[in-house]
């Protein structure tokens, strides 16, 4: 019943792209958000008022009944979102923010209804946070484009503190092209608004952005940037330029391909314009105009995207062939990763080490095992021995394993050999 709601939804999206929605807030019943239950990642840590999913599902059906209750006599309030930081690769920290299990819920409720109405309007240019389509799919599409021979210049981009600088009232202007429903919009502004309890206990009150962590914020962000650069680029960009372009969005990160330079240069002297009109800046550091062209391999540009970085080559008879290889930064960040793993791990069985250290490393292979990547996965491993025979023999005080020991407990256990997982 529910599937089947939401696919009348997405049928008249699609039919109609100027058909304003009402009463999806009547939508949000008890049955839905049971439904809806079933989406809600049970291992998350809990928000501010400490109640994580196990504790929620002890009493689902009363506590779903309640914030049914709440949201429809109009006393719901949304909960204070609770503040942590993760570590970025550059020493900087990315602020997550964790809601209340109650507000995840219903915010998972909200989001598969707007999934509904814009996966019929989101175009083939974005790939981030979209059911079915992710970041293989994009680095797969852009090789395919760029093998093309098409393309002599492209433009990277990345936007700075992006989540957090999301316009309110901007994006609300956005939804409501879609959206006639003020109960539902205002549920929406009721979350953007949230309170957020940093670490050190003080409450701010945010003026913009929609929390990066939240169960809403993904689709909300692709709204915003399907406005702000996927119809732009299509509506204006294209029409203006004299030869192919072609974009390719991963979230805020995105990358545009040109044939003529003059284009090139053209949309990268207005992009900063284009996102300041909506409150947001390019990240300088990693936005820039490169020469990539199959007719120039000499040239040695290269870009990363997606975790890959991006160069021409040429294979055994001289011909220019794309290359992709893992960039060195998520390489790097990878092995770190690793090291902090072993030194939790490296003390279990060695059966149950082994097996873990497998499904991590297959893991990898499936996103990083791509044509021509063997090499880079084949480093990859031997980093990898290095550190499972490091961290072993620091199980004990006295050295557990020589280099020949090492070598025959891995012909033992195993580890899992480097795997080319896709052909493209």
């Amino acid at each position: 019943m529910k599937q089947t709601s939401l696919q009348g939804i997405a049928n008249k999206a699609t039919q109609d792209k100027t058909y304003r929605f009402r009463n999806l807030f009547g939508m949000l019943t008890i049955s839905y958000l049971f439904w809806c239950w079933d989406f809600i990642n049970r291992k998350a840590i809990a928000g501010e008022d400490g109640i994580d999913a196990q504790a929620y599902e002890e009493n689902l059906l009363p506590n779903i009944e309640q914030l049914v209750k709440q949201v429809k006599e109009n006393t719901y309030r949304a909960k204070l979102i609770l503040r942590k930081y993760i570590p970025k690769m550059d020493g900087t920290l990315r602020p997550l923010g964790i809601p209340a299990i109650a507000d995840k819920l219903l915010q998972r409720g909200v989001a598969k209804i707007l999934e509904a109405i814009y996966e019929q309007d989101f175009l083939t240019c974005s790939y981030g946070y979209r059911p079915r389509i992710g970041a293989l799919k994009a680095v797969k599409d852009l090789s395919s484009e760029l093998r093309s021979g098409k393309y002599h210049h492209v433009v990277e981009a990345d936007i700075k503190s992006f989540f957090t600088h999301i316009n309110h009232d901007l994006l609300l202007d956005m939804l409501a092209r879609r959206i006639d429903d003020k109960r539902f919009l205002n549920l929406i502004s009721k979350w953007l608004k949230a309170g957020i309890m940093e670490t050190d206990g003080q409450v701010t009150h945010p003026v913009t952005g929609t929390p990066q962590g939240g169960v809403v914020s993904p689709i909300l962000a692709n709204i915003y940037l399907h406005h702000v650069i996927d119809e732009w680029f299509e509506e204006t960009v294209r029409k203006h330029c004299r030869g192919q372009v072609y974009l390719c969005r991963y979230a805020d990160d995105f990358l545009c391909a040109f044939e003529n330079a003059k284009d090139a240069e053209r949309f990268y002297k207005s992009l900063g314009q284009r996102l300041e009109r909506f409150g947001l800046q390019l990240a300088e550091d990693k936005t820039r105009m490169i020469e990539f062209s199959h007719c120039k391999v000499r040239v040695k540009t290269k870009f990363d995207f997606l975790g890959f970085e991006f160069f021409w080559g040429v294979n055994r008879w001289g011909k220019p062939i794309l290359k992709r290889r893992t960039s060195r930064e998520k390489l790097k960040a990878s092995l770190a990763n690793y090291k902090v793993w072993f030194i939790k791990n490296s003390r279990l069985p060695k059966k149950i080490l082994f097996t873990k250290l497998n499904r991590k490393l297959r893991g990898y292979y499936n996103y990083y095992g791509v044509r021509g990547n063997y090499k880079s996965l084949n480093s990859f491993v031997y980093r990898i021995w290095q550190l499972l025979f490091k961290w072993l023999n620091r199980r004990s005080q006295r050295r557990s394993y020589n280099v020949k020991g090492f070598k025959e407990l891995v012909k033992d256990f195993g580890i899992a050999k480097p795997q080319i997982c896709h052909d493209f």
